[in-house]
């Protein structure tokens, strides 16, 4: 009995894990600014498939995701995706690195602009396909304002994962839990 009971538990924080992403705001309170410092807000970071990149910005930024050639070179011409909304969010829906700049290309060379190495979430259930470049980011409905919003902390663990394919996990987890624990 309590080998099956330690095998609900297991499962149950196995399903509650799989769920689990960190919304990072970037740039930490200061926002998507030029008075922030980037690469310094990276270091202690460890991105995976689920989280997701939240900008706050003023009406003098915007952001844009870029290839690597056009991050080295802050061209603000070929862009793969862009926002000048205040408040957007990108979620890392798969493995690999992630160019940001600023669509001022003045502050994209005096740094405003960011690079994120994407690893694998090995306790995440398989991302979804890529969507068309232009569609995978999320606006937030308010901009950057001088109140510290419920993300300013630098990162938050959330629950980014939702839908159909949730709920059909949830409910196997359940039916498999109750036929482990309770015969």
């Amino acid at each position: 009995m309590a080998n099956q009971f330690l095998v609900c538990i297991v499962l149950a924080l196995g399903l509650a894990l799989t769920c689990r992403a960190t919304l990072y705001n970037v740039g930490g309170s200061s926002g998507w600014d030029i008075s922030s410092d980037l690469d310094t807000w990276t270091q202690d970071k460890k991105f995976v498939v689920g989280d997701v990149l939240v900008f706050q910005y003023s009406s003098s930024h915007s952001v844009q995701e870029v290839t690597k050639e056009s991050y080295q070179g802050c061209n603000t011409t070929n862009v793969l995706q862009s926002s000048s909304t205040g408040n957007t969010s990108f979620p890392l829906t798969s493995p690999g690195d992630r160019y940001f700049i600023c669509g001022n290309q003045l502050h994209c060379f005096g740094g405003m602009k960011l690079h994120v190495t994407v690893k694998n979430n090995p306790a995440a259930a398989p991302a979804p396909a890529p969507e068309a470049a232009g569609t995978s980011s999320t606006t937030l409905p308010s901009s950057k304002t001088d109140t510290p919003s419920a993300v300013s902390s630098g990162s938050v663990p959330v629950f980014v994962r939702g839908g159909v394919d949730s709920i059909v996990l949830a409910l196997m987890g359940l039916v498999a839990s109750s036929v482990l624990c309770f015969g």
